[in-house]
């Protein structure tokens, strides 16, 4: 089960257009392959409310369709689907493998952590990737490989993502 938090609590208040986050966090996965990986990070996604029951399958179709380019650097996914397929409201989730799987990606297979997202609009779909792209460069992939467990990797997220 996904360690569920919305990013907001506690929060100062904020700009109308501005969605709280709501965070997911998985830890340990076992997956046989990419799809089951993907279907299992866009799952955490559905578990928490941010996405519909379809967008793990979505998810999985953007990587069939367009091939491995969600494998960004060495060991990490960033999964998603549009927002009309799914998203719900704004969601970021974390999902640690147990043992890593293949994409079919020439230089950054094999994956061991994924970084799931959905957001209700194309707008906040465009903002999400732009922190989370922010948060990658600042070393949010490192932070959350060395995290001790599903709490932490729940924490560190939350702390890497701003409300959208």
């Amino acid at each position: 089960m996904a360690l569920m938090t919305s990013h907001s609590e506690g929060a100062t208040p904020q700009a109308p257009r501005q969605q709280p986050v709501v965070i997911a966090a998985t830890d340990g996965v076992e997956a046989a392959d990419w799809r089951e990986a993907v279907r299992k990070a866009a799952s955490a996604l559905v578990d928490a409310g941010a996405a519909g029951e379809g967008y793990p399958d979505a998810c999985v179709r953007v990587v069939e369709e367009n091939g491995p380019y969600i494998v960004l650097t060495k060991g990490l996914a960033l999964v998603h689907a549009r927002p009309e397929e799914g998203g719900l409201a704004v969601g970021v989730g974390a999902t640690r493998l147990a043992s890593p799987v293949e994409f079919g990606h020439p230089d950054n297979d094999p994956v061991d952590l994924l970084l799931a997202f959905c957001t209700p609009d194309p707008d906040a779909h465009v903002g999400v990737l732009a922190g989370l792209a922010r948060a990658l460069s600042g070393g949010l992939a490192d932070r959350l490989r060395a995290a001790s467990g599903q709490e932490d990797l729940a924490r560190i997220l939350k702390e890497a993502v701003p409300d959208a």
